[in-house]
């Protein structure tokens, strides 16, 4: 199935495009669908050479140790990229990447990419965006595994996802609307998950933490002066 020019101007790299110029690309694509839990692409796969977007839904993108111990990357929501090697690398999936609810995946052909940002060099710069916010997230997911304490990357945490994705305001309160479960915070900031279930209760003026992974803000100032490293204990 092609995606249509609506779900391609959803695409945050290709928002500089004009219609006609969406059009051209929708020719080139193809939209799949995943189910919850089913897995998109597996680490060390190779893969097609495409740029891989995500269309609908969330991705949970992890990475496996030696020793066996999975982290979490990231999580994806619609309109991200992903699966970078496969456009400019050596076609080889650098994490595993997994349906988190039911997915749409749109990809398009790496040489028809090349073109489009032959005509419109903004789609590069935007991509080059996309990989320093991530270099730069890395580096400070890096920096906190090393110096930070647990309880101001699991404040970052929570913080990160109020900004970057939706919320509400539930009774002067900022409730998550995406639901995290214990472990996969766990996995996340490189806890255990009974060190982040105590971490919950050490804060539990400041986030709330309710059966099935719901998780409100009740004092955003407080959160943000923990994730700063202040107010900690």
């Amino acid at each position: 199935m092609k995606a249509t020019v609506d779900q391609l101007a959803k695409i945050w790299i290709f928002g500089a495009l004009s219609n006609a110029e969406l059009e051209q690309l929708q020719e080139h694509t193809a939209v799949r669908t995943y189910r919850q839990g089913e897995v998109v692409m597996y680490e060390g796969d190779r893969i097609p050479e495409k740029l891989y977007t995500l269309s609908i839904g969330s991705l949970q993108v992890a990475k496996t140790a030696m020793a066996g111990k999975e982290t979490i990357l990231r999580t994806l929501s619609g309109g991200d990229m992903f699966a970078a090697p496969a456009l400019l690398g050596n076609a080889i999936a650098p994490a595993t990447v997994t349906a988190e609810t039911d997915v749409q995946v749109l990809t398009i052909n790496r040489e028809v990419l090349l073109a489009a940002i032959g005509e419109n060099p903004e789609i590069a710069l935007r991509i080059l965006t996309v990989f320093n916010q991530r270099l730069q997230l890395l580096h400070e997911t890096v920096h906190g595994l090393v110096s930070e304490r647990a309880i101001v990357r699991l404040a970052r945490f929570i913080h990160y996802f109020a900004v970057e994705q939706s919320t509400k305001i539930v009774e002067n309160s900022v409730c998550l609307e995406k639901r995290f479960p214990y472990y996969q915070i766990a996995r996340s900031i490189g806890i255990t998950y009974e060190e982040c279930v105590r971490l919950f209760k050490k804060i539990k003026s400041v986030v709330s933490y309710n059966r099935g992974g719901k998780i409100t803000v009740l004092d955003w100032k407080k959160l943000e002066a923990i994730a700063s490293g202040e107010n900690i204990d």
